[in-house]
């Protein structure tokens, strides 16, 4: 009944709108338009967005900002007023009541006047047929077909206006046949460019018996402004090149060539009183000389010189830096002839250092003539910077939670560009219940990290591996984080001894040499009280052992339940002793209530054990992505790690202690060991006017080996959440088939699925449509659940399937999300209740997060 009322107000809302609300009775709202060429449709993005009138958006088809710009009021005053005084002592009874300034006031409220004007902000005009406008569409149309050859085209519109006040536009285009070039010529003024263009001509993108095509030319431009810019024409202007196109008309229709020369004239130098030009000539680099505290140094009394290598460094007392750390971080050789790429590649790696602004690099011709001089201003940042974050949270399980952080950065610590970074972090709030001894919970923690700018490996020299313009950096780092009234109040302690460099803007390499961390839980005892669904599932199993006359050596395990007068079993002594009953066979159990009580067990054992995890891992990523505003891309991502085999090797030579299972103990904790895989490829398609199809796949794996039978939780798979299966819960999906039993549920494989088309709605409010599918296995470990494992390819049956909407707002600098998922395949249901069961609001999903799931 709630759902049928919904539907019932939506279709109102629905239909007591109007697109042709505010078109007049003599104007057409324009609701398509189509272009043809040769009498066949084209379909072209970059066509479309040379039509001046383009149709009003619409979300799922409906022109849902055209009709939010309907309902506002054109002229809210005038109706306020005619409200206000359409009754005779209307004005006075509310004068009295409010007031005269408050009722002139309400007429300039929000609700009155300026929620009209907000509806006309994220709303929509409607596009009104302008045929000036169109015609002015048809020129640009035959500009754009000029440009790829077709000078001959025609031009012409068609409007249909068979619906109500409503016309489609045809745009058509008759091509006729392309211009081709027929002969390649070209006029090069000074020697030097003429001999580099040669030895790059067989490159060009501009070729005979091609078609012309404007785009060409423009990019071959680009291509020689590169070549001379990086082999020595350090002032080389674009504007040099110029292109003589000489059209044949004489010739027949059938027969349009046409003649290009290249022309690239001599430098242009502007003067107070005329323009002077001057032959290109090949530069090279003299002096380099690098102020490392320019705004200490702009006065001579400050200043201290260094000569190292091809430099001359200026500094001050105020500043100091290695010269070593300069010398790799800039690229430019005395000598050696100028190359735009220094310059870059210059820029890029002071940048990365984090310890100077933004670099100035001014260029200065030396008297000499083909000489050129470097000069390059450095304005240190501060050498200390703290920085502090305040968060309020809220939970089912914390009523209040409040957290504090702060983090001292302190840069060029040891004068070669290494940055240490030291922060700490804090929370304390109430518990939502009496789980605990206590009704507060408090975490806190600290990290120390070490950046430094180049591969530091001891006694290698990974230089020519690993070249200086790929922005190296290392990083050590140790943090540590305690828990209480959390869990099972974890201790962490973790090193990570990384690397990473980036060598394109589309390519980037990170390697963990050393990944250590040790998980140890304090408070084992408590697992029943923090995971309790195990519990009742144990406990549900002990019902058929609470009779006393039965069991009477089972009898001190329970307690009574005065709500209800159950027995429940103790935590943690009796939870511990039931269990030892049965898997001991010190109680006459039926095979099923032993191998649950085994499975429980057993994921009790590696849910408290502490970890001790010892890898390495290498992370390849690669995007094709030009820029934020670039909706047609792809991103690839693969990881592998190892962990465990550097102790195992040492066990070779080292008497470690062993564990009754026959682990291999350090400190007296078994170490993991197991190999994991994970391939992860994102795509996004531009389906125009800022909507947006994008798509990804993971697969991940985690194999245990040696001294383990299964994968530590902290590196094990889960399912759903907001950035994977948003129809179900974190942790609530899987393995398998399985539904749902545990209070975290994981596993070692891992497959995913999602496909969501983005499109805006109003202003910076964008929506979305989304299906998520995947699931997550056992696999070549310790569980033996059929249900929960992965068997080949009839396992993909219980592949999950969600889908749902969501919106997004835009804040610009990240995006705060809400997504519902309605469960659409639940493999953990019965084969026939699969499908759509639970496909409704009361079992839907919301989730809350920031920026996009992928």
């Amino acid at each position: 009944m709630a759902k049928l009322s919904l539907l019932s107000l939506l279709a109102i809302l629905l239909l007591s709108c109007n697109s042709l609300k505010k078109v007049e009775a003599d104007e057409y709202l324009v609701i398509k338009n189509a272009i043809y060429t040769d009498s066949i449709k084209v379909n072209n993005e970059e066509l479309e967005s040379l039509i001046y009138q383009k149709p009003n958006s619409t979300v799922l088809g409906f022109p849902l900002r055209l009709n939010l710009y309907n309902i506002a009021k054109e002229n809210p005053d005038s109706s306020y007023n005619a409200w206000l005084y359409k009754k005779a002592n209307r004005k006075k009874r509310l004068d009295k009541l409010l007031s005269a300034k408050q009722v002139e006031r309400l007429g300039e409220s929000f609700i009155v006047k300026g929620l009209s004007n907000w509806l006309k902000d994220i709303g929509e005009e409607p596009t009104i047929l302008d045929t000036t406008k169109t015609r002015l569409s048809l020129v640009k149309l035959s500009a754009y077909y000029q440009s790829k050859g077709y000078f001959t085209n025609n031009t012409s519109y068609q409007i249909d206006s068979a619906k109500r006040k409503k016309a489609i536009v045809n745009y058509h285009i008759e091509l006729g046949d392309p211009y081709m070039i027929d002969s390649l010529g070209n006029n090069i003024s000074s020697t030097a460019i003429d001999s580099l263009y040669f030895l790059n001509s067989k490159q060009s993108l501009i070729k005979e018996g091609q078609q012309f095509n404007l785009s060409n030319f423009n990019n071959e431009r680009e291509r020689l402004t590169g070549i001379f810019r990086n082999n020595g024409i350090r002032n080389f202007q674009e504007s040099s090149i110029t292109f003589d196109i000489l059209r044949d008309t004489i010739k027949s229709a059938n027969d349009q060539q046409m003649t290009i020369t290249l022309n690239i004239g001599d430098l242009k130098t502007r003067g107070e009183n005329e323009v002077t030009t001057s032959a290109y000539k090949v530069e090279k680099i003299n002096k380099i000389n690098i102020y490392t505290d320019y705004l200490s140094t702009n006065t001579i009394d400050s200043v201290y010189t260094i000569d190292y290598q091809d430099y001359t460094i200026h500094y001050s007392k105020n500043f100091d830096i290695k010269p070593k750390t300069l010398a790799n971080a800039i690229f430019f050789k005395k000598d050696s002839i100028y190359r735009d790429v220094d310059k870059i590649r210059t820029s890029r790696q002071l940048n990365a250092l984090n310890v100077f602004k933004y670099p100035n690099i001014i260029f200065e011709a030396d008297s000499l003539g083909n000489k050129v001089n470097t000069n390059i201003y450095l304005a240190p940042k501060a050498k200390y910077s703290l920085g502090t974050n305040f968060e309020v949270s809220r939970s089912n399980l914390r009523r209040l939670g409040v957290g504090l952080g702060t983090t001292l950065l302190i840069r060029n610590i040891f004068k070669g560009a290494e940055n240490l970074s030291i922060s700490a972090n804090g929370s304390y709030g109430l518990l939502s219940n009496n789980t605990f001894e206590a009704n507060y919970f408090s975490e806190f923690g600290g990290d120390i990290t070490l950046d430094f700018p180049r591969i530091w490996f001891p006694f290698v020299n990974t230089t020519r591996l690993i070249p200086n313009y790929t922005l190296p950096k290392t990083r050590i780092a140790i943090g540590t984080n305690f828990q209480n009234n959390i869990g099972l109040d974890k201790q962490t302690f973790n090193t990570i001894l990384g690397y990473n460099w980036v060598p394109s803007d589309f390519v980037n390499h990170d390697v963990e040499l050393l990944n250590i961390q040790f998980v140890r839980n304090v408070n084992s005892n408590r697992f029943y009280n923090v995971y309790t669904n195990t519990y009742e599932l144990l406990n549900d199993i002990a019902d058929n052992y609470e009779d006393a006359t039965l069991y009477p050596e089972l009898a001190a395990y329970f307690n009574s339940n005065s709500d209800n007068d159950q027995l429940n079993l103790i935590i943690p002594s009796g939870t511990r002793g039931f269990t030892n009953a049965v898997l001991n066979n010190e109680v006459p159990s039926i095979n099923k209530d032993f191998n649950d009580v085994n499975t429980i067990e057993e994921r009790r054992i590696r849910l408290t054990e502490n970890n001790l995890i010892f890898a390495s891992n290498y992370t390849f990523n690669k995007t094709n992505r030009t820029g934020i505003l670039d909706n047609t891309f792809y991103q690839f991502r693969w990881k592998i790690e190892g962990a465990g085999n550097v102790l195992s090797a040492f066990s070779t030579f080292i008497p470690f202690n062993k564990n009754d299972d026959d682990q291999l103990l350090v400190f007296g904790v078994p170490f993991s060991q197991y190999i994991k895989n994970e391939f992860e490829y994102v795509k996004y398609w531009d389906l125009s006017r800022s909507n947006v199809l994008a798509a990804r796949a993971f697969f991940g794996i985690a194999i245990p080996y040696g001294n383990s039978d299964n994968i530590p939780f902290v590196r094990s798979y889960f399912g759903g959440g907001s950035n994977d299966n948003r129809a179900w819960f974190p942790y609530s999906l899987g393995p398998g088939s399985v539904s749902a039993v545990n209070d975290f549920n994981e596993a070692n494989l891992k497959l995913a699925l999602n496909l969501e088309y983005r499109f805006p709605v109003a202003g910076d409010i964008n929506g979305a449509i989304f299906a998520d599918a995947g699931n997550i296995w056992n696999v070549l470990d310790n569980v033996e659940d059929p249900d929960a494992t992965f068997d080949g390819v009839s396992s993909l049956k219980d592949i999950a399937l969600g889908t749902g909407i969501g919106l997004r707002y835009d804040f610009t600098y990240f995006i705060f999300r809400l997504d519902l998922g309605f469960k659409t395949y639940n493999p953990a249901e019965i084969q026939s209740k699969r499908w759509f069961k639970d496909y409704n609001f009361a079992n839907s999903v919301l989730q809350i997060g920031i920026n996009y799931p992928f």
